[in-house]
């Protein structure tokens, strides 16, 4: 095994630098939330929730542990000159030009983030539209994949590379929108699923990607320290919002396949392109069952409700933090076999795609179980009420 290079503890250090901002950031929102009545909102005409008396304005202390940093970083990255990274951070000396040539993307990623998160600052207030909320996405996603050449499948063309990665990082980014139901819900995937892949970069050396998803790691921990349940602050559209998209972002810049690079660290079969599949199958599946049922219903995929997988579970039985650890749980599962995919072989692989498709088998179960175990108490299914009496 080879020793652990020492630029693994500058990127460690960004971890403690996101939980240090994010923590205090969020201690003060809490009592900023109730002192200005930025609470939790009814959100979009159409959407139905139980609002509660609590502020929805944290995504602000993750924005600011995750963006401050990063654009502090990129400014001394730039001015300061080599001779002198010498002397302040010896082990990022000999990687500097590396990490250097990713600061103009670093920077687009920062502006990216911060438009996103002005917009779910609005939204969290005003109730915009689902249209223009997308439109907004996709004008950020297509600046990532156009201008700056993050791209899944380069070898598929230009035209079907872009399509795919600006469609993967608005569905991502909605995902993890769509996950921010439940208190702990979102902030607990994403601080997973983001922690998985900062080890898998770690492992590649991809320093300044690592370095952003230990920011994120970080803010995460110190946002939900306030957030697990009972939660006395939600992070809002202004949290969920940079999130997904940032996760959506790097899982396309940690995903590499070249047959030509023998001792690529993360591997070089052709499957490991399937990593971000496997490590965001949890939020993927809540996307695709929920906007499944609304289509089913006849109602709009974009405009929220009360018919998430979470909220299913607690329908039917189940304790909210009961629900949200199952979910933590089981995105951890797939996650952990989803990190060195590419240097499994053939059989190996197969393996782990046939735990990640059992994972998600075992949570329809769950549902599946106990919905017909209500049905043979002659109750009523209150998930099927829940869904009949919305009056979005």
């Amino acid at each position: 095994m080879p020793p652990m290079s020492p630029m693994v503890w500058p990127v460690l250090a960004m971890l403690v630098t996101g939980f240090l901002i994010a923590l205090p950031a969020t201690a003060v929102l809490v009592r900023l939330g109730y002192r200005t009545g930025a609470l939790d909102s009814a959100g979009a005409d159409g959407h139905a929730k139980a609002l509660r008396f609590v502020p929805n304005i944290g995504g602000i202390a993750i924005w600011l542990g995750v963006a401050a940093p990063l654009g502090v970083g990129l400014l001394l990255l730039t001015v300061i000159p080599a001779e002198a990274w010498e002397r302040l951070l010896p082990p990022l000396a000999e990687h500097l030009e590396r990490v250097r040539s990713s600061v103009p993307a670093g920077l687009a990623l920062f502006g990216c983030i911060t438009a996103l998160h002005v917009l779910g600052l609005v939204d969290d207030r005003k109730g915009l539209g689902p249209w223009s909320k997308l439109g907004v996405q996709v004008a950020v996603a297509a600046v990532m994949v156009v201008a700056f050449d993050v791209r899944l499948l380069t070898a598929a063309g230009p035209v079907i590379s872009i399509g795919l990665t600006i469609a993967w990082i608005i569905v991502i980014t909605n995902a993890v929108n769509f996950l921010d139901n439940m208190d702990g819900l979102a902030g607990g995937v994403a601080a997973i699923i983001a922690l998985l892949l900062l080890i898998a970069t770690l492992v590649n050396h991809q320093w300044f990607i690592a370095a952003t998803l230990a920011l994120l790691v970080g803010s995460l921990a110190g946002f939900l320290v306030f957030n697990f349940p009972p939660a006395r602050i939600f992070m809002g559209d202004g949290g969920s919002l940079i999130v997904g998209f940032l996760l959506a972002v790097l899982t396309v810049r940690t995903t590499f396949y070249d047959p030509e690079q023998a001792n690529y660290p993360l591997g070089n079969a052709w499957y490991g392109v399937l990593m971000p599949l496997v490590i965001l199958a949890i939020p993927i599946y809540d996307f695709l069952t929920v906007v499944i049922l609304r289509l089913r219903q006849g109602r709009s995929p974009l405009v929220g409700d009360q018919q998430h997988y979470s909220h299913r579970l607690v329908m039917r039985g189940m304790s909210q933090r009961g629900a949200v650890i199952v979910i933590w749980a089981a995105t951890l599962v797939t996650g952990i076999g989803g990190i060195g995919l590419g240097r499994l072989a053939p059989w190996q692989a197969v393996l782990v795609g046939a735990q990640t498709i059992a994972v998600l088998v075992m949570l329809g179960l769950i549902e599946h179980a106990s919905r017909h175990a209500v049905e043979r108490s002659g109750a009523e299914d209150p998930a099927r009420d829940a869904a009949k009496d919305d009056p979005s």
